[in-house]
């Protein structure tokens, strides 16, 4: 039986702790080539204009920029520890000058209609306010021929994998939250019937042991 949702937060991740803590995760799942980098590419989107909302330090986009040519980022995360870090991290990356960090909610995006060419977030969904809200920003923010992919961990996941995720999590010191993220996230079922009611409704979502992908075009 599938435990009950406990939501996780709704101000981001902040404080030098847990910045510097989160940071140092996202780095290890880089250097080991966890991050979605090429599942973004594999999916499609690889030109362009990107937003990427709750971009945390910035590795998946920065990651995206070093992978494509002539694209552009701009990031969207509701912290401003995080659009520092990011900030930061485009400038070890040396990718400043395609790249710029906004703060602000998914549900309420500061752009205007059809700005990108491109959406992408991986690991926030969980922690959105409002996720058909931000389902139906995402929609509008996109070009025709827009793609999207929404990427997040499973609530419903198996306690040996998840069992397996625990142990490779470093530092260890950010397992707990590892655990509060599980426990906030959604189920697939969960998901599609969100989506039915958004603009998003014609997504594909796909499962894999650890997490769910929503993906698809604005035609």
């Amino acid at each position: 039986m599938t435990r009950q949702r406990l939501p996780e937060t709704d101000h981001g991740i902040q404080g030098e702790f847990n910045v510097t803590t989160y940071d140092e995760m996202q780095r290890t799942l880089r250097d080991r080539g966890w991050i979605e980098t090429n599942a973004l590419l594999s999916h499609g989107l690889i030109h362009g204009h990107a937003l990427e909302i709750g971009h945390g330090p910035g590795y998946l986009g920065l990651e995206w920029l070093k992978h494509t040519q002539d694209t552009l980022l701009t990031g969207l995360d509701i912290s401003p520890d995080m659009q520092m870090l990011a900030m930061h991290n485009a400038e070890s990356y040396g990718l400043s000058e395609r790249t710029e960090y906004h703060l602000g909610s998914g549900d309420r995006l500061p752009f205007a209609d059809e700005t990108f060419d491109v959406v992408f977030t991986n690991g926030s969904l969980h922690e959105w306010v409002n996720p058909p809200g931000t389902f139906n920003e995402i929609w509008r923010v996109l070009k025709p021929g827009g793609r999207y992919f929404i990427s997040d961990l499973r609530r419903d996941m198996n306690p040996l994998v998840q069992g397996f995720l625990w142990l490779g999590t470093k530092p260890a010191s950010i397992r707990p939250g590892l655990l509060t993220s599980i426990y906030a996230a959604y189920t697939p079922g969960e998901l599609k019937d969100m989506l039915a009611g958004t603009y998003l409704t014609g997504s594909q979502v796909e499962n894999n042991p650890i997490g769910i992908s929503i993906y698809g075009l604005k035609s």
